[in-house]
């Protein structure tokens, strides 16, 4: 089963696509704006069968809006996203590994260059497939 992950905000969003062997296919953090329309096209490119989505900023808002384009057959679930920023601050430094003198801090003291949220939508798939 292909999952998108999404992490809805109201300035940004993440969106991930991942595979059944959690292997992540897209990632990418994206303008509110551009959010439905990348959701939309993400789900047909990758034959989505699920939409996972954090149940906190503006949630009800953005999964009325998915409905509303997404075809009936995509089930839209939304799963706990409390600390999820915080996991992902430590996933971006396990996927990026720091260079040069960074490496030195200590990893609570380093600050990721890019936002996180598409990140945040990986966490969000792994943990609704980790309560399935």
């Amino acid at each position: 089963m292909v999952i998108l992950g999404f992490d809805p905000g109201r300035d940004k969003c993440g969106v991930a696509v991942v595979g059944d062997n959690q292997q992540v296919y897209y990632h990418q953090v994206v303008a509110a704006n551009d959010a439905i329309a990348t959701v939309e096209s993400l789900c047909s490119q990758f034959s989505v069968q699920l939409v996972v989505m954090g149940n906190q900023t503006t949630s009800r808002t953005w999964k009325q809006q998915m409905r509303a384009v997404l075809p009936e057959s995509i089930q839209i679930v939304e799963v706990d996203e409390r600390y999820s920023s915080l996991q992902a601050r430590d996933r971006y430094w396990e996927m990026y590994p720091p260079q040069g003198l960074s490496r030195l801090l200590p990893q609570g003291m380093r600050v990721p260059p890019r936002p996180i949220d598409d990140i945040v939508a990986i966490i969000l798939v792994e943990r609704y497939q980790g309560g399935n």
